[in-house]
């Protein structure tokens, strides 16, 4: 799978488990940590660590394993490395306080609309 379709799966997963604010940030021109970071938010500690699971999961399904978790004991941010993605989880007041895509605002924002499911 290439690294979009590898983000694209991390954007479902989430979206599936009903997760806020999803961003898809393009990176590759950027940085050389991942070529997209994807970026949202969970309403609770019980939310973000499902969330984290929901990805590993369909991150599995596809052959991937995370090179790295950090942040999972706090429950406030989980950061998921998948080498060409990054997936960061966030409480809202945490993903206030890191600000990612200011930080990252040189990347370019993917449109993820049309992947996102419409309640």
């Amino acid at each position: 799978m290439t690294p979009y379709e590898l983000a694209q799966v991390a954007v479902k997963a989430l979206d599936a488990r009903r997760a806020k604010e999803i961003r898809m940030l393009k990176t590759t021109d950027v940085t050389t940590l991942a070529d997209y970071f994807v970026i949202c938010s969970g309403t609770s500690n019980t939310q973000i660590k499902a969330l984290t699971e929901s990805v590993e999961e369909a991150m599995e399904q596809v052959g991937e394993k995370p090179d790295h978790i950090e942040g999972h004991r706090e429950g406030t941010w989980v950061l998921s490395d998948y080498g060409c993605v990054i997936v960061h989880i966030f409480s809202p007041e945490a993903r206030e306080f890191y600000d990612l895509e200011r930080l990252w605002s040189d990347a370019e924002e993917v449109d993820i609309s049309a992947i996102l499911t419409k309640d």
